[in-house]
């Protein structure tokens, strides 16, 4: 594995983005709409079955994404544009992730090139995850698609719980973003004078301070980034967040193979007796 367990790198971040760089920017100018739908029973077994059921849908999962291969984003409008290539993003990962549980792999980070190497073809250009989320999507500049975003594991966001629609997109990443943030994306402990923040804003919290410049990567300081979530964040913590100054620290992120739709990690393992953790069929390869 050529990443660290707890992900990659500000410099793997920057290679990625340079790699991205090399992609056509979306340039959505259409009035033109896309039936998502036959992504919803997709999702559905997942909420039910976790990786196992996109697993067991494999053949509806690869039509779906086949569709999207004849549509040129570019034809769409702006907001159905972004959901065009947020749900091709996740249906790709969801594709992935039955790969390497087929494999008997525990995360993606045990296939090489998971997130470079090229998987699909969208109007003649062959992209990879990478080309999709930051070639595409984050020059969107809208941060709120990293709560709409998965990477097949324990510690990344859940699925939406029906496929993105160009229509309420704006409802649906906003509430998106809140429950992130509840489910554990900001963990605040007043007693320990600590916020403690996921990863995935060690990575991207210049897109929620600075959502002008994406998909650029700049530094920025904790608080910072913070302080730009509050518009998230119940009313209670932001009180507590701008009167008392906590130390602000980055969560660890758990890599192992996993997916959920539309709850929460512990929400979850306590429904129906499903464990987010999916098994491997085989024992993991070093």
């Amino acid at each position: 594995m050529d990443e660290k367990p707890n992900g990659p790198s500000h410099w793997r971040v920057l290679r990625s983005l340079w790699r991205a760089s090399r992609s056509r920017p979306p340039g959505p100018t259409g009035s033109e709409t896309f039936d998502h739908e036959s992504l919803a029973p997709i999702l559905d077994l997942v909420a039910r079955s976790g990786i196992a059921g996109a697993e067991s849908l494999r053949e509806e999962l690869a039509a779906y994404r086949g569709s999207l291969g004849i549509i040129d984003p570019d034809q769409l409008n702006r907001d159905e544009a972004l959901a065009f290539w947020i749900n091709l993003y996740n249906a790709e990962v969801l594709a992935a992730a039955v790969d390497a549980r087929e494999e008997g792999l525990d995360s993606l980070l045990r296939i090489p090139d998971a997130f470079d190497r090229r998987r699909c073809m969208i109007a003649g250009e062959a992209l990879s995850l990478d080309d999709i989320e930051h070639g595409k999507i984050r020059r969107f500049g809208d941060p709120r698609i990293h709560a709409a975003l998965v990477c097949g594991c324990v510690s990344c966001p859940s699925l939406p719980a029906e496929p993105m629609r160009g229509a309420d997109l704006h409802d649906v990443l906003d509430a998106g973003t809140t429950s992130f943030l509840a489910e554990g994306g900001t963990v605040a402990d007043p007693d320990a004078g600590e916020l403690r923040l996921s990863r995935i804003f060690m990575w991207y919290g210049a897109d929620f301070v600075y959502p002008n410049t994406m998909p650029r990567w700049r530094p920025v300081a904790r608080r910072s980034i913070a302080l730009s979530l509050r518009r998230w964040m119940p009313d209670e913590e932001v009180r507590w967040l701008e009167s008392e100054r906590p130390r602000i620290h980055f969560l660890p992120y758990d890599w192992t193979l996993a997916c959920r739709v539309g709850q929460s990690p512990v929400a979850s393992t306590l429904s129906a007796g499903i464990d987010t953790r999916i098994s491997p069929r085989k024992s993991p390869t070093a």
